[in-house]
């Protein structure tokens, strides 16, 4: 069973997360797959949406190996044993946080115009993607989150595997997932339409009322 497209899940994933008894529910959409599932869900709970910014920081031998990462408005999170395989330095961690809150400020401005963070102390947080597939960013993000002090904090995703959901269900208040298939393959081999969401899609979703 496959999900016609990212606005097909996300009203599949809201019917879901309104079972919750949420107090003044925030919406975080993880960009840029994550934010037409999320605003179905913003729009079913009348909640205001934002994006939950995120960045990987990489090995200094390979940018895709990550040896931890930085959301925006959070210090940076480093994997101690990731840091040690890939040999990298405090030195490497700093510069590269430094680019990455770089990209993510340049991303609140192309996306939402510079728009500050919805604040979310003290609120129950819906953090939303179009799916998981090993959990490591999410994983970043919702812990970079807690230093916010939201009340509780819900993830909530249409697909990912049974093992990653059950690894993250820790660093969760809530996890509502809707589909746990095994085996599990990728992301978007759940989906018929699974399109790359470009820049201006992201902008015009997020200025969707």
């Amino acid at each position: 069973m496959h999900f016609a497209d990212r606005t097909d899940a996300g009203r599949q994933l809201a019917t879901a997360v309104q079972r919750l008894a949420l107090d003044r529910p925030v919406v975080l959409a993880l960009p840029r797959g994550g934010v037409p599932v999320a605003l179905e869900v913003a729009r079913a709970l009348n909640a205001p949406l934002d994006l939950l910014l995120v960045r990987k920081i990489g090995a200094p031998w390979n940018p895709e190996f990550a040896v931890g990462a930085i959301a925006e408005g959070a210090e940076p999170l480093v994997d101690d044993d990731s840091l040690r395989a890939a040999g990298a330095t405090p030195a490497h961690v700093a510069r590269e946080a430094a680019a990455a809150r770089a990209e993510i400020a340049r991303r609140r401005q192309a996306w939402l115009a510079g728009r500050p963070a919805v604040p979310v102390a003290g609120r129950d947080v819906v953090v939303v993607d179009d799916g998981i597939a090993t959990g490591s960013t999410v994983r970043a993000a919702l812990r970079a989150l807690r230093q916010r002090a939201p009340a509780r904090v819900v993830l909530a995703v249409p697909v990912a595997p049974p093992d990653v959901v059950a690894a993250l269900r820790a660093e969760v208040d809530a996890l509502v997932c809707l589909r746990e298939p095994v085996p599990f393959d990728a992301v978007g081999a759940h989906y018929v339409d699974f399109h790359q969401v470009p820049d201006h899609e992201v902008t015009a979703l997020l200025a969707a009322p």
